[in-house]
């Protein structure tokens, strides 16, 4: 089982989510809706959605904020592996570049970037990456909306990283990306309970 988690503004709903149900099938692929935009209501969210799960332990792909809770999340629930779309893994230093601004969900949700939502991720963040979650990232170096190095460097030495040239914050090598949680997805489906 895939568990996809969308990102700041998206939903279970997106490009991203229909093409790994899609490309991935027949694994199953779980993408729940959140309010990524209210840090702790979205990590209630899917503390109760990966609770429900039981004794399932999912691969979770995060993309961009849904990155940021998948590392989080990583530390409370088991996760057979936990993939990262260009995540944005210091919300605190993204968001501050659009305090102020009003910001709209996929469902028609209006928010503002305020100094409190700012604050309110840094509960969620992971100081130090590099305690044995198996971990592997996916980069686009262009990505125009995070700076791909501050992901390269809290995984150097812990995860799995794979760059590629050029892309955006949408991410262009999702068909790369995909051979490789399939190979996973695959590894877990034969491998006997223990």
């Amino acid at each position: 089982m895939l568990v996809y988690l969308h990102g700041l503004n998206s939903s279970s709903q997106s490009a991203k989510a229909r093409i790994l149900r899609e490309r991935l099938s027949p694994h199953v692929v779980l993408a729940p809706d959140y309010p990524a935009h209210r840090p702790a209501a979205a990590v209630q969210r899917l503390s109760d959605f990966f609770g429900e799960l039981g004794d399932v332990r999912p691969a979770v792909i995060g993309s961009s904020m849904g990155g940021f809770y998948g590392q989080w999340l990583a530390r409370r629930f088991a996760f057979s592996h936990l993939f990262l779309i260009n995540p944005a893994l210091t919300p605190w230093d993204l968001l501050l570049s659009h305090h102020g601004e009003t910001m709209t969900t996929a469902d028609g949700e209006s928010y503002q970037i305020t100094a409190d939502l700012i604050e309110a991720t840094r509960p969620f963040g992971i100081a130090d990456p590099c305690d044995g979650v198996p971990t592997t990232l996916f980069l686009d170096r262009g990505d125009e909306v995070i700076d791909y190095r501050i992901a390269r460097t809290c995984y150097l030495d812990c995860g799995r990283l794979m760059m590629w040239d050029g892309g955006d914050h949408a991410f262009q090598h999702l068909d790369a990306a995909l051979e490789v949680i399939r190979d996973h997805l695959d590894c877990i489906h034969r491998s006997p309970p223990s």
